[in-house]
């Protein structure tokens, strides 16, 4: 389970339940770790996450607001079939609720996705090579990764039922042409996940921009990697994440209003 985050600067409004707010929170937490972070892309990427006891319906970001911007209490609330829940009126980027959809309902199990454009991310992307064994940090996650070939998902349904097909029962996605994917249990792992993906692909741009000849580990210590990256019963990034929410409080602590 994800850590408890520290109470937040209002007290939970009376319309939602204590799961909910709490999911905003570690929500509008996983927004601000992208600014600090680098994997902000102006206003077009995008988080979402399941919202507790209500099936079908998800929070992501107002279109519009900078990722430092967002709140618990400014995320919106939609449903699978696109309708805004809450605020009325509210906007949301239409590429990122069919791409977050397209997962949350293949995969009942997440609850947190996580979609970035970052130049690493996207450089490897356009690689026909993928991801490779080229790092301790690659290694760890190699095996979650699934690969999805470039296609525009602005307003195509049949293609986010293919992204969904994709992913399968990985964490990771690598949208070619496009950027990267991450999911999970919690906020905590969804991180976790991306975390490592997007520092492999930084190690990947640097290695092979050197233009020295690299080197890849043995196979056995590839795949005992990838048996220590592998989810298991306990969700993956639980260690690290109150350190992440203290990083954030200490700078600005807005994120939980």
């Amino acid at each position: 389970m994800t850590p408890p985050a520290q109470p937040a600067l209002k007290a939970v409004d009376s319309t939602m339940s204590e799961a909910e707010w709490q999911t905003r929170v570690d929500l509008a937490a996983l927004y601000r770790l992208f600014v600090k972070y680098g994997w902000t892309d102006l206003i077009y990427t995008h988080i979402s996450a399941r919202v507790p006891g209500e099936e079908g319906n998800y929070l992501i970001n107002p279109y519009g607001m900078f990722f430092d911007e967002i709140t618990a209490s400014s995320l919106i609330k939609a449903d699978y079939d696109g309708n805004v829940i809450d605020p009325p009126g509210g906007e949301y980027n239409q590429a990122g609720h069919l791409i977050h959809t397209a997962v949350l309902k293949a995969r009942p199990e997440i609850n947190f996705v996580l979609h970035t454009h970052s130049r690493a991310g996207a450089a490897v992307s356009a690689m026909k090579c993928g991801l490779l064994p080229l790092s301790q940090h690659s290694n760890i996650v190699l095996e979650q990764v699934a690969y999805h070939d470039y296609a525009q998902v602005t307003n195509d349904d049949e293609e986010c039922e293919r992204l969904g097909r994709d992913i399968g029962d990985k964490y990771l996605m690598l949208m070619r042409n496009h950027g990267l994917l991450g999911c999970g249990r919690t906020a905590a792992e969804a991180f976790h996940y991306l975390y490592y993906m997007e520092m492999s692909c930084k190690i990947q741009v640097d290695v092979l921009a050197s233009g020295q000849d690299y080197i890849v580990p043995d196979q056995d210590a590839i795949d005992s990697l990838g048996k220590h990256g592998a989810p298991g019963d306990v969700p993956k990034g639980d260690r690290a994440w109150p350190g992440l929410l203290r990083s954030l409080d200490r700078q600005d602590p807005s994120y939980r209003e």
